[in-house]
């Protein structure tokens, strides 16, 4: 004979049970939060509970079914239906899942709460819901410091989910330049450096510029790299030297996002990287960590797309840069500037 269900009172964005529920779903299942004379659901446990027969709820002596709740729910929390989405299908998927930080804190398989510290701090976003860049790098900075992993659930008009993890990323590459270049003219929208030996010297040695003929021609922000490292010297077509001042006001007139994609090339050389143009896979750099010679080029480890620091990300946009990178066996990563550091933010599909 089944048992009747636990009876709880709707209190403002909680369920309050008593006493009887602690053993029962806290120590069960790890529902809730133990408070004094019972146990306390939040609203997306105590939906998940009442629809399985769990438990009942009432408000004021009326007992609620379970579309009564959940519409109040919507009312009371912002988002409710999306976080319930997710909360059932992790559940279902046999993890224990708890209110936390983010939204939720998800426990590794084989672990529970008060045995086993959480994996993931659970961050639940609408596909059609905007995401400023902060409402990413800030969890992502929380789960770091708390030693968690930052699991994004996108919930689409289908209500199915698409699970990310974004991370920050610390990347180091193995590649120095030692070649000197010579002297290169500004052009339209490139540069090109004339010497044959220098412009060998400069690909060989730094997988820089593409070889047109025995000569290289350069990009905007690959030249205005070498000019402040002294290892080109670049004239415009009168003949006259360009400082890298002088070059960056003249990139920006073809370039809207000079400044920016200069700023993260630069970091990325400094890292030792090897950095090329990223175009074919709808990104600003694909990026090496080592080119032993034009003969050898290994696949690119990384696409590395720069934005703004007000960067609002549409995640119809973020799937489509996702997906792309993970078709080629690249890691997306998005570069941004904070505090006058270059940082980077990886996003990657996560199978729950």
């Amino acid at each position: 004979m089944a048992e009747d269900p636990i009876v709880g009172e709707l209190a403002g964005e909680k369920v309050l049970l008593g006493g009887a529920a602690a053993g029962e779903l806290y120590d069960q299942g790890s529902f809730g939060r133990p408070v004094a004379g019972g146990l306390e659901l939040s609203l997306v446990e105590a939906a998940y509970l009442l629809d399985r027969g769990r438990i009942s709820v009432r408000i004021g002596g009326e007992e609620l079914d379970f579309q009564s709740l959940f519409e109040a729910a919507t009312a009371l929390e912002a988002g409710f239906e999306f976080r319930y989405v997710v909360y059932k299908d992790l559940r279902e998927r046999g993890y224990y899942v708890q209110p936390g930080v983010t939204d939720f804190r998800v426990y590794p398989r084989g672990g529970k709460p008060g045995k086993t510290p959480a994996e993931f701090y659970v961050h639940v976003i609408s596909e059609r819901e905007p995401v400023h860049l902060k409402e990413l790098v800030e969890p992502a900075r929380i789960a770091r410091q708390m030693r968690k992993r930052l699991m994004l659930a996108v919930v689409d008009e289908e209500s199915d989910i698409t699970f990310y993890e974004a991370r920050d990323r610390d990347l180091k590459g193995d590649m120095k330049i030692e070649a000197r270049g010579g002297t290169a003219t500004l052009l339209e929208d490139r540069v090109m450096l004339w010497d044959p030996v220098a412009s060998e010297a400069l690909h060989e040695g730094g997988f820089f510029g593409k070889p047109v003929g025995g000569r290289l021609q350069l990009s905007l922000v690959e030249s205005a790299y070498l000019l402040e490292k002294g290892v080109l010297r670049i004239v415009d077509r009168s003949g006259k030297p360009l400082g890298p001042e002088e070059f960056a006001e003249r990139a920006r007139l073809v370039e809207e996002e000079f400044d920016m994609k200069q700023l993260v090339y630069r970091d990325l050389r400094d890292r030792r990287l090897v950095v090329k143009t990223g175009f074919k896979f709808g990104s600003h750099f694909r990026v090496y960590k080592r080119v032993e010679g034009s003969k050898k080029v290994p696949h690119s480890e990384y696409l590395v797309h720069s934005v703004p620091e007000g960067h609002v990300f549409h995640l119809p946009v973020v799937s489509r840069a996702v997906r792309l990178a993970h078709s080629v066996r690249k890691q997306m990563i998005f570069a941004r500037q904070d505090g006058g550091e270059v940082k980077y933010l990886e996003i990657r599909r996560l199978k729950p």
